[in-house]
């Protein structure tokens, strides 16, 4: 009897290719959908971007080795609405936008659930390093993978309850090299493929790509330290950064950086590598995989991919929005970045940073 029907989010990389070898394996009817996202100039020229044309061509490739349907599905006018337009418009509001948060989101769960539906498929699987946990009350929980290096956990905070049901990560109980050698035993083609890279849109500088989409110019305006006196003059205030000290083009004793964005007055504020510290961080449009919480809690939260995570207070000011208040102040904090909360391995959902502050020295960031 035939297992359940799932599609395959198919990159063309080794871990969605051993993924639904081992979907395959396990007795599932598996269909592999590649996306068409975005065949700019970054990504012809890009052999690590998702991207590419090459990673079509791989991708089809595979399903072929492995002998499971392939199609290509052309996502290029959503990626463009709901990932291109977001990551331009947040750098011109001062914020720092993570765009494979939105792209997961939006695209990967769900216009890819909506296409699986279309195929009569069950479930939709991908390459990610997560685990989905089924707990004793039978319900899905999100997890930390056992490849703690790869953990993608972080990026797929968004993705709504009722879709994560749905979801296989495949790859959960695996670590990267395992995925390798599971891929040469198979004689795949992308066993020794490098990674992708996380933004797979841009070459190299963001801000090569703010200007070619057009809508972003060069707007001088000035730098000022956090007493308001004139430092100098600055391109505008999306080719900044919060945390950024190269490019400033300011000398002094000590190292300037970037500690707020004012787009209203078209200011950007630098301080020291102490004026980075915050231990208060509200955060916004926040996506609940528990029952949202109506008192504080005790968390671990991650305030960005590479963060280590830190303890917090959550304290809750309405079903999507709340406060995290730092025991300890973390550096850089910025908003548009994304904070995610766990408990254990345990995702317990995240949202958009806003502002960030610092109780000390009444140092006030807003977004």
């Amino acid at each position: 009897m035939a297992g359940p029907r799932v599609a395959m989010a198919m990159s063309g990389g080794v871990d969605s290719s051993v993924a639904a070898a081992l979907l395959k394996e396990e007795g599932y009817q598996v269909i592999g959908l590649h996306l068409k996202l975005y065949q700019g100039p970054e990504a012809k020229k890009r052999l690590k971007s998702c991207c590419s044309l090459d990673e079509a061509l791989d991708a089809r490739l595979i399903c072929e080795r492995l002998e499971i349907p392939f199609y290509v599905l052309d996502f290029q006018e959503d990626f463009q609405s709901n990932v291109i337009n977001y990551f331009v418009n947040e750098y011109a509001l001062g914020r720092t936008p993570n765009p494979c948060v939105m792209c997961n989101r939006k695209v990967k769960s769900e216009l890819l659930l909506k296409k699986a539906d279309e195929l009569d498929c069950e479930f939709l699987a991908t390459g990610h390093y997560a685990k989905i946990v089924k707990n004793d009350s039978g319900k899905i929980e999100l997890h930390r993978p056992r490849d703690r290096k790869k953990d993608q956990t972080y990026f797929l905070h968004g993705i709504p309850y009722y879709q994560l049901q749905r979801l296989i990560f495949p790859l959960q109980d695996h670590i990267k090299s395992e995925v390798r050698l599971i891929a040469e035993k198979l004689k795949l083609d992308s066993a020794s493929k490098p990674d992708s890279q996380e933004i797979c849109f841009i070459d190299e500088d963001y801000r090569q790509f703010l200007k070619a989409q057009n809508r972003i110019t060069e707007n001088p305006g000035n730098f000022i330290n956090l007493d308001g006196k004139v430092l100098g003059k600055h391109r505008g205030v999306p080719f900044y950064t919060i945390g950024q000290r190269r490019g400033l083009g300011i000398s002094d004793r000590t190292p300037w950086y970037v500690v707020a964005i004012n787009v209203d007055e078209n200011q950007v504020v630098l301080g020291k590598r102490e004026n980075l510290l915050f231990n208060e961080v509200q955060v916004k449009e926040i996506n609940w995989l528990i029952e949202p919480p109506k008192d504080p809690r005790e968390v671990m939260v991650q305030l960005r991919y590479s963060h280590r995570g830190c303890e917090a207070i959550l304290t809750p000011l309405a079903a999507d929005q709340a406060i995290l208040h730092l025991p300890h102040s973390e550096r850089a904090v910025t908003a548009g970045q994304a904070a995610v909360f766990y408990k254990g391995d345990r995702v317990l959902g995240g949202g958009w940073i806003e502002s960030c502050s610092n109780e000390e020295t009444s140092i006030d960031i807003p977004a």
